[in-house]
């Protein structure tokens, strides 16, 4: 019984495998070649947790050799790739490249481990899910225990709560923790790997916003393979640190002093149950990029975004945020006195938890709108509003 389901479950991975290769290869309007999907699943598969992102700004970085003229990094771990690095007038393009985590915060007697969080981890989807501690001796594999459901009050269900999820490493106690190398500050991620759903949706942990460190990786690659000449520098930047308060991103824009500034991240695809729209506004998975409308976001910048949609009959959807947008869009916009910025967003579903989800005609309409727009853009333009 266990062979035969293995054995299926091994046919069925190789069938969704080779169907989506068949698909890109064939498709000549993709712009998803294979060694991009290699470099999306490695990238993602790799933890990066806030204030642990070297190892994916590693593999970043590597990905964008051929097509950058030299790279930047800062103390803290944020990585630039640039384009024409001699240019006075400097464009951003940036998505951030850390994901949510957890702490260690406390070892009971009993060896079972007590956590906070390192950005906005959710802690109800925490139950029953297996996590990676990252340890100087190596990663230990532990669990986040629960009551069984036949031991636990029908009348009075108990909801995860921050105060009483814990992780079970399979220890007596105290002592047989920190001898496997755990101790209070060790980080915790899932290890929840990069699929396919039905062909066309890319699943995974942290595409919140893994997937937007791709996005300006394949605008990159584009321009370099068309051949484009841009008469500007272009800052292809990942930025650290975005879930805990965008502080990558107030830290490299000033490093960079940028004239103008794109971002991407993600947004929620309002569509799926419990979310009400009349309060998060309505957005969908493969209906476009959305177009946000906020303080922060320069309007004429913004302007050319969407005449660059129009034209190019890339399709978008329109958001509007409430004082800030809570992205690096607000950390770009009001540096250096003043930086005009834009936020192109992916939909996705599932925000902060290990099945986040995205449709891959949006990653791909969100990387056309960016390339274009980017050669839309004129050096020395302010983008004055009184002009």
């Amino acid at each position: 019984m266990i062979k035969l389901y293995i054995i299926n479950k091994e046919i069925i991975i190789i069938f969704t495998y080779i169907t989506f290769k068949n698909q890109i290869e064939m498709s000549s309007k993709s712009i998803l070649n294979k060694k991009s999907m290699q470099f999306l699943e490695k990238y993602l598969n790799n933890a990066s947790p806030t204030g642990y992102e070297w190892e994916g700004q590693k593999i970043w970085m590597n990905y964008l050799k051929p097509y950058a003229d030299e790279f930047i990094t800062d103390t803290y771990g944020s990585a630039v790739a640039v384009i024409n690095p001699d240019h006075e007038y400097k464009v951003v393009i940036e998505g951030h490249s850390d994901e949510i985590s957890w702490y260690v915060n406390y070892i009971s007697d009993k060896g079972l481990i007590s956590v906070i969080r390192n950005g906005g981890s959710d802690h109800q989807i925490a139950p029953s899910k297996i996590v990676n501690i990252h340890t100087e001796k190596g990663i230990v594999k532990g669990v986040f225990g629960w009551p069984a459901i036949h031991t636990r009050l029908a009348t009075k269900e108990e909801p995860p709560k921050l105060d009483n999820i814990f992780i079970d490493i399979g220890c007596k106690n105290k002592k047989d923790v920190e001898k496997l190398g755990v101790h209070v500050g060790c980080v915790i991620t899932y290890p929840d790997p990069f699929h396919i759903l039905n062909k066309d949706n890319f699943v995974c942990r942290a595409l919140d916003n893994r997937i937007g460190g791709f996005m300006i990786a394949e605008v990159a690659r584009l321009i370099k393979e068309n051949k484009k000449k841009l008469p500007f520098g272009l800052y292809v930047t990942n930025s650290v640190q975005e879930e805990v308060g965008l502080r990558g991103a107030e830290m490299i824009t000033q490093t960079i002093k940028p004239n103008v500034a794109i971002v991407t991240d993600v947004t929620h695809d309002t569509t799926t149950p419990m979310i009400n729209q009349k309060k998060q506004g309505y957005c969908e998975l493969n209906k476009g990029p959305v177009v946000t409308y906020a303080p922060a976001v320069q309007q004429k910048l913004r302007d050319l975004i969407i005449n660059t949609a129009k034209k190019n009959k890339i399709p978008f959807q329109r958001a509007a945020s409430s004082r800030y947008t809570g992205t690096d869009t607000d950390a770009f916009a009001y540096s250096n006195g003043g930086v005009p910025s834009a936020l192109i967003s992916l939909p996705l579903r599932y925000m902060h938890t290990t099945v986040e989800m995205v449709h891959k005609n949006d990653v791909e309409n969100v990387i056309k709108l960016i390339y274009n727009t980017v050669l839309n853009i004129k050096s020395g333009e302010d983008f004055s509003y009184f002009k």
